[in-house]
């Protein structure tokens, strides 16, 4: 594979533009671009998930998910590209399944903590459904793969269950919500 980028500051979006993959060049604030900054913002803080002592479990299906988020970037970047298949969802919730089965059923709301691991799974829960509403916000102008929206919605549901998860790792506890 050839250099993706051969140079780093190229001054072209000094403007308020940045460059799509297809070439064209649109404005920083439009959804599209907000929903691929969302996008590697939730991708740095799985980033920071996976820089954590994790089960091995976690650690290689939160691998893979830093990939794929790749391919929905990649078709945000080049509109009409697809790269993101039902099968991908399809393993994100096989994933969740799995790893859910070691779980109590809820009886409370979960509150992100219980750990500094299991709150960081969760703010990238969080991230993860800001960036699924970007994708939406993009699909409501122009239409997206509807495999990468149904991926993002998986992935909040797969990284809550992770949190859970590593909240009750080595004895430890799930905050949960108490009503005042």
């Amino acid at each position: 594979m050839g250099n993706r980028l051969s140079k780093i500051v190229t001054r072209t979006g000094d403007a308020g533009t940045t460059g799509l993959a297809t070439g064209d060049r649109v404005a920083k604030t439009h959804p599209r671009v907000a929903a691929m900054g969302d996008l590697d913002e939730l991708n740095s803080h799985l980033g920071v998930l996976l820089a954590q002592p994790l089960p091995e479990r976690f650690r290689d299906a939160l691998g893979v998910v830093q990939h794929r988020l790749f391919d929905v970037g990649g078709e945000l970047a080049m509109p009409g590209h697809v790269a993101i298949a039902d099968r991908h969802v399809e393993q994100l919730e096989s994933w969740a399944e799995a790893f859910n089965a070691d779980l109590p059923p809820l009886k409370e709301f979960v509150l992100p903590g219980g750990s500094a691991v299991a709150a960081q799974a969760h703010l990238t829960r969080a991230v993860a459904r800001r960036a699924e509403r970007s994708l939406w916000n993009v699909h409501a102008e122009t239409p997206l793969n509807p495999a990468a929206l149904r991926y993002l919605n998986r992935l909040s549901d797969l990284m809550f269950i992770i949190g859970r998860l590593l909240a009750r790792a080595d004895g430890g506890a799930e905050v949960t919500w108490r009503h005042a």
